[in-house]
């Protein structure tokens, strides 16, 4: 037989080993690379890896104050775990709307969010208790009732129906009562006024005469400015200032009855955080604990200096809610509580253990915290002799 023939015969041959040769050479390259950079390709069912989520949150991309803490938490993760969790934060409207954070995160869609659990109360009705209530706890007892006292236990189960795992994810301290485009003089002013106010605070308000309305964050300026509200409640000085309200509303009201200790969650989906080994699961515990004491110490420091701000430099009126229309919101939150609580069991099971500490913090707080504040205002401003 010709060498030529030979040729023809056997040059399919070689080729097909070579090909064989170069998939087995480079897929022995490829794990070795995997083994080497340990990433998980495959799921929870891989040893520890790397791995990569998504939060997203109900506040504008890097929101000073609130959108603070999800940035600290993706921060603090990637530092403890050397990079091997990576948090990717998307603002509000980035991949869904602001309030379809959490059903967003039930679903999978995304791997944790950040907002305010009242925010779901047509969903789960106790999820009032998880942020705020009217004339409720400051923050420090909300921080020792979650931590301390039972209250995450209950938050736990009462998101665990849309696989959902709940931690504290920052508190803005008292709030402010708000922005309004008119004064408030009594409870009659109150008839009437179109006001953003979420939460059972947005119930307390209707009771009240005045007409509640349900608007995300990044919508409420021109909202004020346009007349689609007749007043808003936000946070306190420093978001506020942020914001811009000052430039759309001219009267700026204090106490903060609505909101006296605002607690932000962070929310995580359970498959994902089921999927992560041990230590990574301890590292997001511990990041939001982290992340929710950060946020409460930032706007204690910078609260008062944006006040300042607002009053000399922008003209804002500053004024206290008269004494006759704070007894009024607080007989109207006491109805609509009682409201809640016969309607929905969950509600009713946790405004017991909220009451009870409440009351216990309370009664300490006479002589502790209230007492002390009033001791020292009281020497403070006393004439010098």
């Amino acid at each position: 037989m010709a060498a030529g023939t030979l040729e023809q015969r056997f040059t399919p041959l070689v080729i097909l080993v070579l090909v064989a040769t170069l998939v087995l050479v480079l897929g022995l390259w490829a794990t070795g690379r995997a083994k080497e950079d340990n990433v998980v390709t495959a799921g929870p069912a891989m040893e520890v890896g790397r791995y990569q989520w998504k939060m997203i949150t109900t506040w504008p991309k890097n929101f000073p104050g609130l959108g603070s803490a999800a940035e600290n938490f993706s921060r603090y993760v990637d530092e403890m775990s050397a990079g091997r969790l990576k948090v990717h934060v998307y603002g509000a409207g980035e991949i869904v709307p602001a309030f379809e954070v959490f059903d967003a995160v039930s679903q999978g869609v995304a791997d944790a969010g950040h907002g305010a659990s009242y925010y779901w109360k047509g969903k789960v009705p106790a999820s009032v208790f998880f942020t705020t209530i009217p004339f409720g706890m400051n923050a420090q007892e909300m921080n020792g009732w979650f931590h301390y006292g039972g209250g995450l236990e209950l938050w736990r189960e009462a998101y665990a129906p849309f696989n959902l795992i709940p931690f504290a994810g920052g508190s803005t301290g008292v709030q402010m009562a708000g922005w309004f485009n008119r004064e408030i003089n009594s409870i009659e002013d109150l008839k009437g006024l179109k006001m953003r106010i979420p939460g059972l605070a947005g119930d307390v308000f209707a009771e009240a005469g005045g007409t509640a309305v349900r608007i995300p964050g990044g919508e409420l300026y021109t909202s004020l400015q346009t007349g689609v509200i007749d007043a808003t409640e936000w946070v306190g000085p420093y978001n506020d200032l942020a914001l811009g309200l000052h430039e759309v509303a001219k009267y700026y009201y204090y106490p903060g009855w609505h909101e006296p200790g605002s607690m932000l969650e962070l929310i995580v989906n359970k498959d994902s955080f089921d999927a992560l080994p041990e230590d990574l699961q301890a590292i997001v515990t511990y990041a939001a604990r982290a992340a929710n004491q950060d946020m409460l110490d930032e706007f204690t420091a910078r609260n008062n200096a944006a006040l300042q701000d607002l009053v000399n430099n922008h003209g804002v009126q500053l004024r206290r809610l008269p004494d006759d229309v704070m007894l009024a919101l607080y007989r109207a939150s006491e109805k609509v509580m009682g409201q809640l609580v016969a309607q929905d069991p969950m509600a009713a099971k946790v405004y017991t253990s909220y009451k009870k500490f409440y009351d216990g913090a309370r009664a300490y707080h006479h002589i502790s915290e209230q007492s002390y504040i009033n001791a020292r205002d009281q020497v403070i401003d006393a004439p010098t002799e």
